[in-house]
């Protein structure tokens, strides 16, 4: 029973780093650095695309990433479902090393062939939403974190305005050596002390909010893991894989996308051992893959609104049960 926590702080904290990184992104973009320019890529013509090709990769932290951005509106509706329906959590890994009852070639097929489907998918997926809103979600900045930030900025340059006024009248009045000898020793001073205050406002707003922020999310995930983790101790992983084994083969694209929908790298992993077992057909784990988009959606509804991330839901659960449908026809066909 020990072992669930565990798994669940090693997802946890192999997530970290990314929310850690992401936030301070969000910050670098948000205040117009240099080194934020960069993320303009984000909101390009290609940002679909790159966010298909991002979600490919058998890491949960990515759609995390994904949906943090598009809270923050850095990322479009069509990267955001690009790069939800290219994820797959752990199951590819799963695909690529299990050992099931199916051998190495028709594992490595269904391999190639499930990021093949999943990259085009989320591509077209991508840039139709994107058309079809015609970017009324493209990214805007946060106006209430802005002017936060706006309002302690003003504050902070109205402060060495000040500052450098009272040190030029002093300046200016001073006769003699001595007392102008003092007021320059004065006006070095002021402005040491207003350089460390910048860098106490930089280290702040750009490593230990970002940390307070990733600290947050991380014990959201934590609690979230934790509850899925001990829900599927309860039931059993076994009991999981003899339903979905019994299920007849047109059942499978429905009930496949309501396990992939769980927000927990348990799920993408028992769809894809059920199908090297030979449980499921490639239609039912193509459906559960699809909408499987990690933790992804926790952070909707988490910080986002939660009648938006329903309806992202939704959709995404009926369109994959709709793929899933099409690619179990096709496999009968062929």
């Amino acid at each position: 029973m020990w072992h669930v926590a565990l798994d669940a702080l090693i997802d946890t904290l192999k997530l970290f780093p990314f929310l850690f990184l992401l936030y301070i992104l969000i910050e670098l973009m948000e205040h117009k650095t240099k080194v934020g320019k960069p993320s303009r890529a984000l909101t390009s013509r290609w940002a679909p695309a790159l966010g298909a090709a991002t979600g490919i990769l058998p890491m949960c932290g990515f759609s995390v990433m994904a949906a943090k951005l598009y809270e923050h509106r850095h990322v479009t509706i069509g990267t955001l479902i690009a790069v939800f329906i290219a994820t797959s959590d752990e199951g590819l890994l799963v695909l690529l090393l299990s050992d099931g009852g199916i051998g190495w070639g028709p594992r490595l097929y269904a391999l190639l062939a499930m990021i093949g489907c999943k990259l085009v998918l989320a591509i077209l997926a991508g840039y139709l939403l994107d058309l079809f809103f015609k970017r009324r979600l493209s990214p805007m900045p946060d106006r209430t974190h802005a002017h936060a930030h706006g309002e302690h900025d003003e504050k902070w340059h109205t402060h060495v305005r000040e500052e450098e006024h009272e040190m030029h009248e002093g300046h200016t009045h001073v006769h003699g050596e001595k007392e102008e000898d003092h007021d320059h020793g004065d006006c070095a001073c002021d402005e040491l002390s207003a350089c460390e205050h910048k860098k106490e406002s930089k280290v702040r707003l750009y490593l230990l909010s970002p940390l307070l922020h990733a600290l947050k999310v991380a014990a959201f995930v934590l609690a979230v893991n934790l509850i899925f983790g001990y829900l599927f101790y309860a039931i059993g992983e076994a009991r999981v894989i003899a339903f979905l084994q019994g299920t007849g083969y047109w059942l499978q694209p429905l009930l496949c996308p309501l396990i992939g929908a769980i927000p927990n790298c348990a799920s993408s992993v028992v769809l894809a051992e059920v199908y090297t077992l030979g449980g499921i057909g490639f239609g039912g784990l193509l459906a559960g893959l699809t909408v499987n988009a990690g933790l992804g959606y926790l952070v909707l509804f988490k910080r986002g609104s939660w009648k938006k991330g329903l309806v992202i839901l939704l959709a995404m659960l009926l369109f994959s049960i709709a793929i899933g449908y099409a690619a179990s026809a096709i496999e009968l066909a062929i």
